[in-house]
């Protein structure tokens, strides 16, 4: 039985990228469409990562400004390198923001705030940096269900070890659905709160391209497969080989998706 503890930390560009970086930078397209901002506006990216929801923005929108907030070092040195000076990166925590009052007029968040350890904190700060009539809005992973490049690799590792039932993110993760998502926007005194799903599909030429990314020994499920002895480690493997692909190898693919969440800053955060 497994009973090492498994680190949510994201420290390092590179196994990020490679596990779930790039349908990461997917899927921000897919939230910016939904969200349909006005070009001109000033954006706020809060726990920006490596950058790929900013890049996005600066694509797509016609941004104003935008300025992203990270706590790691590693990320933030990423984000900085590729965007440049088309964007401002500033270290920094979601409970703790860097940035004025009301200096924004869409504060958003990708695939964070289930990793927030307070996210009332989190969207309290969120809801202070907005202007009034400003939106705020993010999106997560559908752990329990839709985000299937996760979820299948979480449900076979608890086939195998009880033990992983505790670390399964669908279950770790009740905010990562809509009735969560909504629950905790209204909370935070938003208006218009609104919620929808982002689908895409994650393609893979083979399964040992799936697999891969599992290696990197960062984020909840890498970490886990990290804790493993060799011996089950190569069980988890092939049961999830036989669970994707069966008896035939070549391309596969799955479906991932997100939850994205927005709502409306009616008044000013000192208003009663």
């Amino acid at each position: 039985m497994n009973t090492l503890p498994v680190s949510d930390k994201w420290e390092r560009g590179s196994p990020y990228e490679q596990y779930i970086g790039r349908w990461s930078r997917q899927v921000a397209p897919l939230f910016l469409a939904w969200l349909d901002q006005a070009p001109g506006r000033t954006w706020a990216d809060v726990g920006c990562g490596t950058g790929a929801l900013s890049a996005a923005i600066l694509e797509r929108c016609a941004p104003g400004d935008v300025v992203g907030v990270e706590p790691s070092a590693g990320f933030l040195a990423l984000a900085s390198k590729g965007l440049g000076n088309r964007a401002r990166f500033l270290a920094g925590s979601a409970a703790a923001l860097p940035l004025r009052d009301g200096s924004f007029d869409v504060v958003v968040s990708g695939l964070v705030l289930n990793f927030v350890p307070d996210v009332r904190a989190a969207l309290a700060e969120m809801a202070r940096v907005v202007a009034p009539g400003g939106t705020i809005a993010a999106y997560v992973w559908d752990y329990a269900d839709g985000m299937e490049v996760i979820r299948h690799f979480w449900d076979a590792a608890v086939t195998l070890d009880r033990a992983a039932a505790a670390l399964h993110e669908g279950a770790r993760f009740p905010l990562c659905n809509p009735t969560g998502l909504r629950q905790a926007f209204e909370l935070a005194g938003l208006k218009s709160v609104d919620v929808a799903a982002l689908d895409l599909a994650a393609e893979f030429v083979d399964f040992d391209e799936y697999w891969r990314p599992f290696l990197g020994g960062q984020g909840p499920a890498p970490a886990y497969v990290g804790s493993l002895p060799e011996e089950r480690r190569a069980a988890l493997r092939e049961l999830l080989r036989q669970r994707l692909q069966g008896s035939r190898g070549g391309p596969m693919t799955l479906r991932a998706r997100a939850w994205a969440v927005r709502g409306a800053l009616l008044q000013s955060a000192s208003e009663p």
